[in-house]
Protein backbone atom coordinates (compact mmCIF):
# COMPACT_ATOMS: atom_id res chain seq x y z
CA UNK A 1 0.00 0.00 0.00
CA UNK A 2 1.75 3.53 -0.78
CA UNK A 3 2.60 5.87 1.66
CA UNK A 4 4.41 8.53 -0.35
CA UNK A 5 1.54 10.92 0.06
CA UNK A 6 2.41 11.94 -4.37
CA UNK A 7 1.60 7.95 -4.58
CA UNK A 8 -1.28 8.26 -2.57
CA UNK A 9 -3.06 11.25 -4.33
CA UNK A 10 -1.89 9.25 -8.21
CA UNK A 11 -3.86 5.82 -6.68
CA UNK A 12 -6.81 7.48 -5.97
CA UNK A 13 -7.02 9.65 -9.00
CA UNK A 14 -7.00 6.28 -10.59
CA UNK A 15 -10.64 5.73 -9.38
CA UNK A 16 -11.86 9.20 -8.76
CA UNK A 17 -15.30 9.10 -9.15
CA UNK A 18 -15.51 6.33 -6.27
CA UNK A 19 -13.29 8.83 -3.78
CA UNK A 20 -16.27 11.33 -4.87
CA UNK A 21 -18.76 8.99 -4.06
CA UNK A 22 -17.46 7.92 -0.89
CA UNK A 23 -16.22 11.46 0.50
CA UNK A 24 -18.60 14.07 -1.17
CA UNK A 25 -21.99 12.10 -1.44
CA UNK A 26 -24.01 14.85 -1.88
CA UNK A 27 -22.65 15.70 -5.36
CA UNK A 28 -23.28 14.01 -8.27
CA UNK A 29 -21.69 13.33 -12.04
CA UNK A 30 -21.99 15.76 -14.22
CA UNK A 31 -20.34 14.89 -17.74
CA UNK A 32 -16.65 14.76 -16.67
CA UNK A 33 -16.73 16.07 -13.41
CA UNK A 34 -18.36 15.57 -9.95
CA UNK A 35 -20.16 18.89 -8.77
CA UNK A 36 -20.84 19.53 -5.02
CA UNK A 37 -21.08 22.71 -2.33
CA UNK A 38 -17.28 22.32 -1.19
CA UNK A 39 -14.61 20.50 0.08
CA UNK A 40 -16.84 19.21 2.96
CA UNK A 41 -19.62 18.15 1.25
CA UNK A 42 -22.12 20.53 1.17
CA UNK A 43 -25.13 20.15 -0.96
CA UNK A 44 -24.43 22.86 -4.02
CA UNK A 45 -22.83 23.14 -7.58
CA UNK A 46 -20.06 25.22 -7.14
CA UNK A 47 -16.93 22.79 -6.78
CA UNK A 48 -15.77 20.45 -9.89
CA UNK A 49 -13.72 17.59 -9.79
CA UNK A 50 -12.19 16.35 -12.31
CA UNK A 51 -12.89 12.49 -13.21
CA UNK A 52 -11.03 11.67 -16.07
CA UNK A 53 -7.11 12.64 -16.87
CA UNK A 54 -3.41 11.57 -16.31
CA UNK A 55 -3.02 10.71 -12.96
CA UNK A 56 -0.56 13.87 -12.25
CA UNK A 57 0.04 17.35 -13.64
CA UNK A 58 -2.11 19.85 -15.31
CA UNK A 59 -5.57 18.23 -16.02
CA UNK A 60 -4.75 15.55 -13.45
CA UNK A 61 -8.06 13.34 -12.44
CA UNK A 62 -9.11 14.50 -8.76
CA UNK A 63 -7.77 17.74 -9.34
CA UNK A 64 -10.88 20.30 -8.17
CA UNK A 65 -11.65 23.69 -7.81
CA UNK A 66 -14.05 25.62 -5.96
CA UNK A 67 -15.24 28.49 -8.05
CA UNK A 68 -17.28 29.94 -5.03
CA UNK A 69 -14.13 30.34 -2.78
CA UNK A 70 -11.54 29.92 -5.29
CA UNK A 71 -9.95 27.08 -3.06
CA UNK A 72 -8.68 23.98 -4.85
CA UNK A 73 -6.65 20.94 -4.18
CA UNK A 74 -6.24 16.84 -4.72
CA UNK A 75 -7.75 14.17 -3.36
CA UNK A 76 -6.14 14.01 -0.75
CA UNK A 77 -7.47 17.35 0.18
CA UNK A 78 -11.19 16.18 -0.19
CA UNK A 79 -10.45 13.47 2.09
CA UNK A 80 -8.81 15.96 4.88
CA UNK A 81 -11.73 18.32 4.88
CA UNK A 82 -14.84 15.88 4.40
CA UNK A 83 -13.29 14.15 7.33
CA UNK A 84 -12.71 16.57 9.65
CA UNK A 85 -8.41 15.71 9.57
CA UNK A 86 -5.62 17.76 10.71
CA UNK A 87 -2.05 15.42 10.61
CA UNK A 88 -0.93 14.12 7.67
CA UNK A 89 -0.50 11.08 9.12
CA UNK A 90 -4.60 10.63 9.70
CA UNK A 91 -5.52 11.55 6.11
CA UNK A 92 -2.85 9.06 4.68
CA UNK A 93 -4.29 6.37 6.84
CA UNK A 94 -7.76 6.90 5.74
CA UNK A 95 -6.33 6.98 2.10
CA UNK A 96 -4.91 3.79 2.77
CA UNK A 97 -8.09 2.27 4.30
CA UNK A 98 -9.90 3.03 1.55
CA UNK A 99 -8.00 2.34 -1.01
CA UNK A 100 -7.74 -1.43 0.45
CA UNK A 101 -11.95 -1.25 0.33
CA UNK A 102 -13.11 -3.76 -2.61
CA UNK A 103 -14.44 -1.81 -5.27
CA UNK A 104 -17.84 -2.53 -6.74
CA UNK A 105 -18.70 -3.23 -10.34
CA UNK A 106 -20.37 0.67 -11.48
CA UNK A 107 -23.58 -0.98 -12.04
CA UNK A 108 -23.86 -2.26 -8.40
CA UNK A 109 -22.58 1.09 -7.20
CA UNK A 110 -25.03 3.20 -8.29
CA UNK A 111 -27.86 0.19 -7.13
CA UNK A 112 -26.29 1.02 -4.32
CA UNK A 113 -26.36 4.76 -4.16
CA UNK A 114 -30.14 4.54 -5.34
CA UNK A 115 -31.34 2.20 -2.24
CA UNK A 116 -32.87 4.31 -0.24
CA UNK A 117 -33.25 3.44 3.71
CA UNK A 118 -36.21 4.95 5.77
CA UNK A 119 -34.72 8.10 7.99
CA UNK A 120 -34.01 6.95 11.96
CA UNK A 121 -33.80 3.40 10.31
CA UNK A 122 -31.58 0.85 12.09
CA UNK A 123 -30.50 0.68 8.59
CA UNK A 124 -29.96 4.13 8.62
CA UNK A 125 -28.32 3.91 12.11
CA UNK A 126 -25.69 1.31 10.71
CA UNK A 127 -24.74 3.69 7.52
CA UNK A 128 -23.95 6.13 9.91
CA UNK A 129 -21.76 4.54 12.05
CA UNK A 130 -20.04 2.76 8.81
CA UNK A 131 -19.57 6.61 8.16
CA UNK A 132 -18.06 7.73 11.20
CA UNK A 133 -14.39 6.86 12.43
CA UNK A 134 -12.64 6.24 15.63
CA UNK A 135 -12.59 8.85 18.50
CA UNK A 136 -8.37 9.01 18.58
CA UNK A 137 -7.15 12.84 18.23
CA UNK A 138 -11.27 14.45 18.29
CA UNK A 139 -13.72 16.58 19.41
CA UNK A 140 -15.54 13.99 21.03
CA UNK A 141 -12.03 13.46 23.07
CA UNK A 142 -12.11 17.22 24.27
CA UNK A 143 -15.81 16.46 24.97
CA UNK A 144 -15.08 13.86 27.16
CA UNK A 145 -12.31 15.29 28.80
CA UNK A 146 -14.55 17.67 29.73
CA UNK A 147 -16.46 16.42 31.43
CA UNK A 148 -13.36 14.44 33.90
CA UNK A 149 -13.67 11.11 31.61
CA UNK A 150 -9.90 10.75 30.61
CA UNK A 151 -9.75 7.65 29.50
CA UNK A 152 -12.46 4.80 27.50
CA UNK A 153 -12.16 1.60 28.31
CA UNK A 154 -13.14 -0.24 24.97
CA UNK A 155 -13.87 2.43 22.97
CA UNK A 156 -15.46 0.94 20.09
CA UNK A 157 -19.19 1.66 20.78
CA UNK A 158 -18.14 5.54 20.09
CA UNK A 159 -17.71 6.77 17.07
CA UNK A 160 -17.00 10.33 15.52
CA UNK A 161 -18.75 12.16 12.46
CA UNK A 162 -17.33 15.86 11.71
CA UNK A 163 -20.55 16.48 9.80
CA UNK A 164 -23.59 14.43 10.72
CA UNK A 165 -26.86 16.12 9.89
CA UNK A 166 -28.77 18.17 12.54
CA UNK A 167 -32.35 18.90 11.82
CA UNK A 168 -33.31 22.44 13.59
CA UNK A 169 -37.11 21.76 15.30
CA UNK A 170 -37.96 24.65 13.84
CA UNK A 171 -37.73 23.16 10.77
CA UNK A 172 -34.81 24.97 8.99
CA UNK A 173 -32.68 23.74 6.71
CA UNK A 174 -30.23 20.56 7.76
CA UNK A 175 -26.78 21.83 8.87
CA UNK A 176 -23.88 19.74 9.44
CA UNK A 177 -22.44 19.35 12.32
CA UNK A 178 -19.56 17.84 14.49
CA UNK A 179 -21.23 14.75 16.67
CA UNK A 180 -20.10 11.63 18.57
CA UNK A 181 -22.03 8.89 17.60
CA UNK A 182 -22.26 5.56 19.84
CA UNK A 183 -23.74 2.15 18.50
CA UNK A 184 -26.49 0.75 20.26
CA UNK A 185 -26.57 -2.89 20.01
CA UNK A 186 -28.71 -6.40 20.74
CA UNK A 187 -27.30 -8.95 23.02
CA UNK A 188 -25.11 -10.81 20.13
CA UNK A 189 -23.34 -7.36 19.44
CA UNK A 190 -25.69 -6.66 16.20
CA UNK A 191 -26.12 -2.65 15.40
CA UNK A 192 -29.97 -2.18 15.74
CA UNK A 193 -29.56 1.88 16.69
CA UNK A 194 -27.15 4.78 17.12
CA UNK A 195 -27.02 7.77 19.77
CA UNK A 196 -25.72 11.32 18.47
CA UNK A 197 -24.87 13.90 20.44
CA UNK A 198 -23.93 17.08 18.47
CA UNK A 199 -20.73 18.92 19.75
CA UNK A 200 -19.22 22.54 19.63
CA UNK A 201 -16.68 22.72 16.91
CA UNK A 202 -13.72 22.63 19.48
CA UNK A 203 -15.06 19.74 21.68
CA UNK A 204 -15.91 22.03 24.70
CA UNK A 205 -19.39 20.89 24.99
CA UNK A 206 -22.90 20.06 23.22
CA UNK A 207 -23.94 22.04 20.63
CA UNK A 208 -25.44 24.97 21.35
CA UNK A 209 -29.03 23.65 19.73
CA UNK A 210 -32.24 23.10 20.77
CA UNK A 211 -31.96 18.91 21.27
CA UNK A 212 -28.22 18.31 20.76
CA UNK A 213 -28.98 14.35 21.55
CA UNK A 214 -30.82 12.29 19.30
CA UNK A 215 -31.50 8.86 19.11
CA UNK A 216 -32.26 6.69 15.89
CA UNK A 217 -33.24 3.17 15.04
CA UNK A 218 -34.30 0.40 17.24
CA UNK A 219 -33.48 1.20 20.95
CA UNK A 220 -36.41 -1.06 23.46
CA UNK A 221 -34.09 -3.86 25.23
CA UNK A 222 -30.89 -2.35 23.53
CA UNK A 223 -28.00 -0.41 24.72
CA UNK A 224 -24.20 1.11 24.03
CA UNK A 225 -21.58 -0.96 25.36
CA UNK A 226 -18.53 -0.85 27.13
CA UNK A 227 -16.83 -4.02 27.87
CA UNK A 228 -18.27 -7.51 27.05
CA UNK A 229 -20.76 -8.80 30.44
CA UNK A 230 -20.35 -12.13 31.79
CA UNK A 231 -22.06 -12.56 35.47
CA UNK A 232 -21.14 -9.11 36.22
CA UNK A 233 -22.92 -5.87 34.37
CA UNK A 234 -23.54 -2.56 35.51
CA UNK A 235 -26.38 -0.84 33.91
CA UNK A 236 -27.48 3.16 33.69
CA UNK A 237 -29.16 5.90 31.59
CA UNK A 238 -26.63 8.14 30.11
CA UNK A 239 -23.22 7.67 28.25
CA UNK A 240 -20.76 10.29 30.27
CA UNK A 241 -22.86 8.73 33.74
CA UNK A 242 -21.52 5.46 32.52
CA UNK A 243 -18.45 5.78 31.27
CA UNK A 244 -17.47 7.98 34.43
CA UNK A 245 -17.99 4.95 36.23
CA UNK A 246 -16.03 2.87 33.97
CA UNK A 247 -13.59 4.93 34.68
CA UNK A 248 -13.42 4.70 38.06
CA UNK A 249 -13.84 0.57 37.75
CA UNK A 250 -12.12 -0.11 34.07
CA UNK A 251 -12.71 -3.81 34.50
CA UNK A 252 -16.46 -3.67 35.06
CA UNK A 253 -18.76 -4.16 32.10
CA UNK A 254 -21.19 -1.78 31.27
CA UNK A 255 -24.42 -1.11 29.13
CA UNK A 256 -26.14 2.19 28.20
CA UNK A 257 -29.72 2.33 27.89
CA UNK A 258 -29.85 6.04 27.06
CA UNK A 259 -33.35 6.85 29.25
CA UNK A 260 -34.87 6.12 32.20
CA UNK A 261 -37.84 4.14 30.35
CA UNK A 262 -35.25 1.79 28.54
CA UNK A 263 -33.47 1.14 31.31
CA UNK A 264 -36.39 -0.12 33.00
CA UNK A 265 -36.98 -2.79 30.01
CA UNK A 266 -33.72 -3.43 28.99
CA UNK A 267 -32.38 -7.42 28.14
CA UNK A 268 -30.45 -9.06 30.13
CA UNK A 269 -27.90 -11.41 28.91
CA UNK A 270 -28.39 -14.94 29.95
CA UNK A 271 -25.12 -15.39 31.86
CA UNK A 272 -25.83 -12.95 33.71
CA UNK A 273 -26.31 -13.51 38.09
CA UNK A 274 -25.50 -10.35 39.50
CA UNK A 275 -26.52 -6.52 38.06
CA UNK A 276 -25.53 -3.20 39.15
CA UNK A 277 -28.00 -0.45 38.24
CA UNK A 278 -26.68 2.74 38.37
CA UNK A 279 -29.40 4.82 39.02
CA UNK A 280 -29.80 8.51 38.39
CA UNK A 281 -31.25 10.27 41.42
CA UNK A 282 -34.45 11.45 40.33
CA UNK A 283 -37.97 10.11 40.15
CA UNK A 284 -37.40 8.41 36.84
CA UNK A 285 -34.25 6.71 37.76
CA UNK A 286 -36.33 5.28 40.60
CA UNK A 287 -38.62 3.96 38.74
CA UNK A 288 -36.00 2.37 36.51
CA UNK A 289 -34.44 0.77 39.15
CA UNK A 290 -37.49 -0.37 41.08
CA UNK A 291 -38.82 -2.05 37.52
CA UNK A 292 -35.61 -3.27 36.16
CA UNK A 293 -34.96 -4.72 39.86
CA UNK A 294 -38.08 -6.53 39.45
CA UNK A 295 -37.41 -8.29 36.28
CA UNK A 296 -33.74 -8.77 37.15
CA UNK A 297 -35.47 -11.04 40.44
CA UNK A 298 -38.12 -12.78 37.89
CA UNK A 299 -34.68 -14.14 35.69
CA UNK A 300 -33.33 -14.95 39.02
CA UNK A 301 -30.56 -12.44 38.79
CA UNK A 302 -29.08 -10.56 42.15
CA UNK A 303 -29.90 -6.61 41.30
CA UNK A 304 -28.33 -3.91 43.25
CA UNK A 305 -28.09 -0.27 43.29
CA UNK A 306 -25.12 1.59 43.03
CA UNK A 307 -26.63 5.11 43.59
CA UNK A 308 -24.47 8.48 43.37
CA UNK A 309 -23.84 11.37 45.94
CA UNK A 310 -25.40 14.34 43.36
CA UNK A 311 -27.32 13.80 40.50
CA UNK A 312 -25.37 10.87 38.38
CA UNK A 313 -21.61 9.58 38.50
CA UNK A 314 -20.63 11.74 35.76
CA UNK A 315 -21.53 14.84 38.33
CA UNK A 316 -20.11 13.21 41.44
CA UNK A 317 -16.80 12.17 39.04
CA UNK A 318 -16.28 15.77 37.85
CA UNK A 319 -17.14 17.32 41.67
CA UNK A 320 -14.61 14.44 43.41
CA UNK A 321 -12.32 12.92 40.69
CA UNK A 322 -12.05 9.45 39.80
CA UNK A 323 -10.37 8.04 43.61
CA UNK A 324 -12.96 9.56 45.45
CA UNK A 325 -15.67 7.93 43.20
CA UNK A 326 -14.49 4.69 42.98
CA UNK A 327 -14.17 4.50 46.95
CA UNK A 328 -17.72 5.60 46.80
CA UNK A 329 -18.61 2.69 44.71
CA UNK A 330 -16.65 0.23 46.68
CA UNK A 331 -18.77 0.62 49.82
CA UNK A 332 -21.94 -0.20 47.63
CA UNK A 333 -20.13 -3.13 45.78
CA UNK A 334 -21.05 -6.87 47.05
CA UNK A 335 -17.43 -7.87 48.93
CA UNK A 336 -16.34 -10.35 46.08
CA UNK A 337 -16.92 -7.46 43.43
CA UNK A 338 -15.16 -5.15 45.69
CA UNK A 339 -11.83 -7.32 45.48
CA UNK A 340 -12.29 -8.52 41.72
CA UNK A 341 -13.14 -4.69 40.69
CA UNK A 342 -11.86 -2.23 42.88
CA UNK A 343 -8.60 -4.22 43.34
CA UNK A 344 -7.41 -4.33 39.36
CA UNK A 345 -8.61 -0.87 38.77
CA UNK A 346 -6.54 0.40 41.80
CA UNK A 347 -3.45 -1.78 40.25
CA UNK A 348 -3.78 -0.05 37.02
CA UNK A 349 -3.89 3.17 38.22
CA UNK A 350 -0.82 2.75 40.11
Amino acid sequence: MPRDASELSRRLARDAEAVCRHYLSNGRRQGRYWTVGDVRNAPGRSMFVRLSGPDAGPGAAGHWTDAASAEHGDLLDVIRESCGLIDFRDVAEEARRFLSLPRPEPRQALACIRTPVLAGSPEAARRLIAMSRPIRWTPVETYLRARGIEAVHDAGALRYHPRCYYRPDDGSPAQGRPAMIAAVTDLDGEITGAHRTWLAPDGSGKAAVGTPRRAMGSLLGHAVRFGAAGDVLAAGEGIETMLSLRLALPAMPVATALSANHLAALLLPPTLRRLYIARDADAAGDMALAALTERAAASGIEALALSPRLGDFNEDLQAFGPAALRAALRIQLAPQDAVRFVTEASARTG
